[in-house]
C-alpha cells in the first residue's frame, strides 16, 4: 500500500478528519498505515478523478466552430486574416492559438495547385486534343520536342500564396488557385529577357532550338510543341516554322498540364 489509488474510501475520510483536527501528514500516515506521500497527494487533490491540470482552454467549442467557418469561407487567408476575423466575431486570442486550432481541425498550410480557369469551349478543345492523341505510340511521342518558358514575377508576394487544406483536398476547386495571365514578370526561355516578342522568339528558335533539335534528332523529322503565347501564335512565327519545314503540334489554350515539361 502507499499509492493514492490504493486508499480506500474509509481511509480517505479518516485522512480528511484527522487533517481537520490539526494532525500532521506524518501522524496521519502512521495512524492509518499508509505512506506520507499518499496522504500528501490525497490532501493536495491529485487523486484519481481530479480534473486535468494545465491552463484552461481559452476558446470554446462555439468559438472553434466560428473559426472553422472562417477558414472554409476562404482557404487562402493568412493567419493574420484569420485572427482578425475571429477577433471581430468576439474571440480575442493570439496568432499561435489560431494556428493551433486550425491544426486541430486537420488543416495544413500548403502551396496551392495552380490551375487555369477553363470555359466550356476550352474544355471541349482539350477533350478533342486528348482523344486525337490517346492512341499515339511511344515512337510518335518520341518525335515531339516539348518546349515551355518560365515566368518569374517581379512583384513581391505574387508567389507567396498558401492554402489551408486537409488530406485528400488537393484537387478540390476551393483549394485551387487560378493562374494570372499577365503579371509583371521576366520571361525565361533558354535565355533571359524582360519582354519576349515574336521577333525575339524567332531568334531564340533560330539560335537555340534548331541546334538542340539537330543534336537530338539529326536529319530526322521532329514535331515541335509550344503553347499559344502571343509570341508563339503570331503569324510571323507561323511563317518561320513553315519556312523551316517544322511541324508544330497543336495545343489547346490554357493547358500546361498537357505538357510533360511542366513536371521537369
Amino acid at each position: 500500500m502507499g499509492k493514492t489509488t490504493d486508499l480506500t474510501a474509509v481511509q480517505k475520510a479518516i485522512i480528511d478528519t484527522l487533517k481537520q483536527e490539526g494532525k500532521t501528514q506524518k501522524e496521519i500516515s502512521e495512524r492509518i498505515g499508509c505512506s506520507q506521500s499518499a496522504v500528501s497527494r490525497h490532501l493536495s487533490g491529485k487523486s484519481v478523478g481530479r480534473k486535468k491540470c494545465g491552463r484552461k482552454r481559452c476558446t470554446t467549442r462555439t468559438g472553434d466552430r466560428t473559426l472553422r467557418k472562417i477558414v472554409e469561407k476562404d482557404r487562402f487567408q493568412t493567419l493574420g486574416d484569420l485572427r482578425k476575423q475571429w477577433t471581430e466575431s468576439g474571440v480575442e486570442t493570439s496568432r499561435a492559438t489560431v494556428y493551433r486550432r486550425v491544426q486541430e481541425m486537420g488543416y495544413r498550410c500548403r502551396i496551392p495547385q495552380v490551375k487555369p480557369l477553363l470555359n466550356q469551349k476550352q474544355r471541349q478543345k482539350r477533350l478533342t486534343w486528348a482523344t486525337e492523341k490517346q492512341h499515339w505510340t511511344v515512337a510518335q511521342w518520341s518525335k515531339v520536342l516539348f518546349s515551355d518558358e518560365s515566368k518569374f514575377c517581379m512583384s513581391f508576394g505574387n508567389q507567396g500564396a498558401r492554402v489551408w487544406r486537409k488530406t485528400g483536398e488537393r484537387e478540390m476547386p476551393k483549394c485551387l488557385k487560378s493562374s494570372v495571365k499577365y503579371p509583371q514578370s521576366v520571361m525565361v526561355w533558354g535565355a533571359m529577357s524582360a519582354a519576349v516578342n515574336a521577333a525575339s522568339y524567332q531568334e531564340i528558335l533560330e539560335h537555340f532550338m534548331l541546334p538542340s533539335a539537330e543534336k537530338l534528332y539529326g536529319d530526322e523529322d521532329f514535331i515541335f510543341q509550344h503553347d499559344l503565347a502571343p509570341a508563339h501564335s503570331a503569324k510571323t512565327s507561323g511563317k518561320w516554322f513553315t519556312d523551316h519545314d517544322i511541324t508544330v503540334l497543336n495545343c489547346p489554350a490554357n493547358s500546361p498540364d498537357l505538357n510533360p515539361i511542366e513536371n521537369l
